[in-house]
């Protein structure tokens, strides 16, 4: 029961695997939309700043317009900041309106919205969105939206540009989920009030002509939860940039160490489940410890959960990792566990695979399309199946060191940025062709 995953965590593989680029056919002058692009956390973000890089690599012409906070991008591509009230960032939300905000409608409806307990940031957004594009009449070839599904996308669309919306997944799994995890009435209505900015975003999808997302599993959910054709939603996976998220041959893993990366009190992520399997799994290991990439609320339940099983010791938050210190947190640890409800896509499987990493994973939504049989699968909302699977990998660690070389291979195969650009391309040319 003592043994441990502690095999070095280099790779080799063929040069030709990496850095092979698809040139396009025409040079294409590309606009990114991001409502807010935090590069660390969330996907949003981190889908601008891939993508855009890859295709600047492919040699298109790339502008990222976003609002706060700002993505993190490669010097080949161009932020244009459209700046808005920022109030996540803000000490007191009642206090951050200023003066000047009252002779704006979109300021000051931010600032009320946000106020009454609505997330405005996607209206807004569009509309400032809309406005700059009226100033500065900018001439691209394609407008692509990263799930802002804003309002002002249907006047850019009715202008004649061509443009396209990813939904990474529909919003509506998270309001179900959170509602499900709560029978306090007030905290309820306040959820619902939160997701208010759906009934906008229903409207704008029915309306688009193009919409692309990341997995098949996506395509169908988003066809059920915006009653649209799934026919009109072309899939283009997710990339791994499998050039940074690599293994690292000097690095050696840290027995026993487990990794995540969830948002401690998002009910979607699951992360209540990996606890209670850390817990389970303690008194046989109890050099098990578990890094979880993401904030934690003190009073949150998450924190409450650690509190009641008594593995405080065992579990350790970071947040704010540059990628280089991500990377390395993969390289060092024995395993990652993802053990969220719903995925989208499953961003952080695909990173720790294309690390080397063997993973176990829930069969949350697209996350069987990323890990394929190159981890290890378990039902969602099962603690005793993901103890029993992690179990299985710190007792053979030559089992887990074949997942991580195969986990590697099938991301070089099927998710580099490369392949996502290539066909992005692809999806934008038929868009410009038919419009």
């Amino acid at each position: 029961m003592q043994n441990s995953v502690s095999a070095p965590s280099g790779i080799s593989e063929p040069a030709s695997s990496l850095g092979e680029e698809i040139k396009p056919t025409s040079k294409l002058k590309i606009c990114l939309l991001g409502y807010r692009s935090n590069p660390y956390s969330g996907g949003q973000g981190i889908y601008i700043r891939y993508l855009s890089k890859a295709l600047v690599k492919q040699g298109h012409q790339v502008d990222v317009i976003s609002g706060e906070p700002y993505p993190i991008l490669d010097p080949g591509v161009n932020l244009i900041k459209l700046p808005g009230l920022n109030l996540f960032e803000a000490d007191n939300h009642v206090t951050a309106l200023r003066p000047r905000h009252l002779l704006s409608y979109t300021d000051f409806f931010e600032w009320f919205s946000m106020f009454t307990g609505g997330f405005p940031e996607p209206y807004t957004f569009g509309r400032r969105l809309v406005k700059y594009f009226r100033r500065h009449k900018p001439d691209y070839d394609i407008v692509h939206d990263n799930q802002s599904l804003c309002f002002g996308l249907l006047k850019l669309q009715n202008t004649g540009i061509p443009l396209v919306a990813t939904i990474h997944h529909p919003i509506t799994s998270d309001l179900h989920i959170a509602l499900g995890n709560t029978d306090d009435w007030k905290l309820r209505l306040l959820i619902r009030r939160w997701h208010s900015f759906l009934g906008m975003q229903k409207k704008v999808v029915r309306r688009l002509k193009h919409i692309v997302t990341v997995s098949e599993q996506s395509k169908v959910d988003i066809a059920s939860a915006f009653d649209i054709d799934s026919a009109t939603i072309k899939v283009v996976h997710n990339g791994i940039d499998t050039e940074i998220f690599r293994p690292q041959p000097k690095t050696r893993r840290i027995p026993f160490r487990i990794m995540a990366t969830a948002s401690a009190d998002q009910p979607l992520k699951g992360l209540s489940y990996l606890i209670e399997a850390i817990a389970l799994l303690t008194p046989d290991y109890p050099q098990i410890h578990l890094v979880v990439l993401g904030k934690i609320n003190a009073d949150g339940d998450s924190q409450q959960l650690i509190n009641r099983l008594g593995i405080q010791a065992q579990i350790r938050f970071v947040s704010g990792v540059s990628t280089a210190e991500l990377v390395t947190l993969y390289a060092e640890t024995s395993l990652v566990v993802v053990p969220s409800i719903y995925e989208g896509f499953g961003l952080p499987a695909g990173e720790a695979m294309a690390c080397g990493v063997a993973v176990v994973s829930t069969k949350g939504g697209a996350l069987p399309e990323v890990v394929g049989d190159s981890g290890i699968l378990v039902p969602v909302r099962d603690a005793k199946a993901i103890a029993s699977a992690v179990a299985d990998l710190l007792d053979h660690p030559e089992k887990a060191q074949a997942l991580g070389l195969k986990a590697r291979t099938r991301i070089l195969d099927k998710f580099s940025w490369q392949v996502a650009a290539a066909s992005m391309t692809q999806t934008y040319q038929h868009i410009i062709d038919n419009t």
